[in-house]
């Protein structure tokens, strides 16, 4: 260590000499100046002879402690005695140290870039302030470049698209799935992008895709030899949409099946005359019964179905519904249609108690009973509840049904994941309705396909599903057969859109970080750097 110089410590392995460093409270200033051989013209390489002139330029430096450090470089500009070029002088560049039209060593170049491609603009900003280093967010972002995109797609090409915006704009993420890594990002989801840059990048042997259609057209259009493989996750998706359609469709048999459960389990109590059962005045109620006189009062009006959507903002669906409906209906539904509160449970307990003591019973002491069961709403609740009781306006105990979205997770859980309770609820279910129990089963043995790979059986489970399942089923099955090669290729070969969907959640970081200021090609930018 006693025979290192200045230039050892402070600028170790450049051509400069150090002949000043100054001190100062927080800046470190160094002179110096650069002894390396006479430089070559950047436009003909040709080696300079005569000097110009000379001139000194401030670099920042990297910190040394908890002071920042500046070169002060005195560096020479050269005559170009080339006559054919078209550039007369040149300024020398010190190999490790400057660069042209930068401010900033070329070290510290390298930090501030990688700072950047990490955080982007104004937060890399920030942590710079707190490293003492010199750099603003507009210079930060400067210093990304997109890498270059290779001429030839990857033998696994993995394909998906991300929001710009939920709903409304979509981009396409390309991914090269042995590698794990974004190859290129395009700007929409529209087959003919992604068909284009299949023309321009062609190699690609196996696509890992969704069944988005513009996807599916693009392959058969640019990469008619590669195979196409469907996302193995994107199946299941799918099928348990099918599923809880059914359960959704079904709901009269479970809830009857459920309202026969709850009248085994309640005990009959003494009759008690009450009196006559008035419908609530919720706000469901009333906007029930305010939509159906806004309706018919534009039917008297011989108003079409499509204008009363547009003026009352409402689905076509709805205003037939309210046209072909009696009132009366409408209203027992939009009583039945209230959300389940804390008390909900409880209810059949507090009507029970409230019938056998004719009335006569103490808000207070129920409210401690179901307290003690379980309850954790407040007090005036109940009192509400024993109000309606009184005043008859109170609706009927709805039975404790199943959720189809729950129906649904349990089915498609392996079956030696679900706990003792929960096996025997679903099979209280599969005993309820028969649709639903053929599509337990036929959702079983498809995930017992993806799970162990066995597209050779995807053929004959299609036909039995199109034979006797339930109608949503059926048209899962339909759109099996419609992309059956690469369905097929999905439930066979190893690869699926894992890795894709990995980067897109990486890209859904990026974009909520940044996006909503910059433009495609910063995010575009970023993504690709950070691969």
């Amino acid at each position: 260590m006693a025979g290192r110089t200045v230039d050892d410590v402070l600028i170790p392995g450049i051509n400069v000499r150090v002949e000043g460093v100054s001190h100062c409270s927080d800046i470190l200033p160094v002179e110096a100046v650069s002894t390396a051989r006479p430089g070559r013209c950047p436009d003909c390489q040709k080696q300079a002879r005569r000097v110009h002139s000379m001139y000194q330029r401030t670099l920042n430096e990297r910190p040394l402690g908890p002071r920042r450090v500046i070169v002060r470089l005195r560096v020479r500009r050269y005559f170009c005695d080339r006559k054919c070029c078209s550039r007369k002088t040149f300024v020398e560049q010190v190999p490790g140290l400057s660069e042209r039209h930068r401010r900033s060593r070329t070290g510290l170049t390298g930090w501030l870039r990688s700072i950047a491609i990490e955080l982007g603009g104004r937060p890399a900003a920030r942590l710079c302030r707190r490293l003492r280093l010199t750099a603003g967010r507009t210079q930060l972002l400067r210093l990304l470049r997109a890498p270059m995109v290779s001429a030839r797609a990857p033998r696994v090409l993995g394909v998906d698209e991300f929001a710009f915006r939920k709903g409304c704009t979509y981009g396409t993420v390309l991914v090269d799935v042995e590698a794990g890594r974004v190859v290129d990002v395009l700007p929409d989801r529209t087959s003919e992008t992604f068909a284009a840059w299949l023309t321009k990048h062609p190699g690609a042997e196996i696509i890992c895709r969704d069944r988005a259609t513009a996807y599916i057209k693009a392959v058969k259009e640019a990469a008619p030899d590669a195979v196409e493989v469907a996302d193995r996750w994107h199946l299941l998706q799918n099928l348990s949409a099918a599923v809880e359609k059914t359960c959704h469709q079904h709901r009269d048999c479970l809830r009857k099946r459920a309202e026969e459960e709850t009248v085994t389990e309640v005990p009959e109590a003494a009759p008690m005359l009450l009196s006559p059962a008035e419908l609530p005045r919720t706000q469901t109620i009333e906007r029930t019964r305010h939509r159906y006189e806004g309706i018919h009062h534009l039917l008297e009006k011989r108003w079409t179905i499509s204008a009363i959507a547009r003026r009352l903002n409402l689905d076509r669906k709805t205003v037939r519904r309210f046209r072909d409906t009696d009132l009366d209906q409408l209203l027992v539904s939009a009583r039945d249609r209230r959300p389940n509160g804390v008390l909900e449970p409880f209810k059949a307990y507090l009507d029970t108690s409230f019938i056998e003591a004719q009335g006569q019973v103490s808000g207070t002491r129920l409210f401690m009973e179901i307290q003690a069961r379980g309850y954790r709403g407040s007090r005036q609740v109940v009192r509400k509840h024993l109000a309606a009781l009184r005043a008859g306006t109170a609706g009927p105990v709805r039975a404790d049904m199943l959720s189809p979205r729950k129906i649904t997770s349990w089915i498609m859980r392996p079956r030696d994941t679900l706990t003792k309770s929960q096996d025997e609820r679903l099979l209280q279910v599969r005993l309820a309705c028969p649709d639903i129990t053929r599509a337990c089963d036929l959702a079983r043995a498809f995930a017992d396909l993806v799970r162990h790979r066995r597209g050779y059986l995807l053929l004959e489970w299609i036909r039995q599903a199109e034979q006797d399942a339930p109608k949503p089923m059926k048209g899962f099955a339909g759109f099996l057969r419609q992309d059956l090669d690469a369905v097929t290729a999905g439930l066979t070969l190893p690869w699926s859109s894992g890795a894709v969907e990995g980067n897109v959640n990486r890209v859904k970081t990026l974009k909520r970080a940044m996006y909503g200021r910059a433009s495609f090609e910063l995010l575009r930018t970023r993504i690709l750097t950070q691969s």
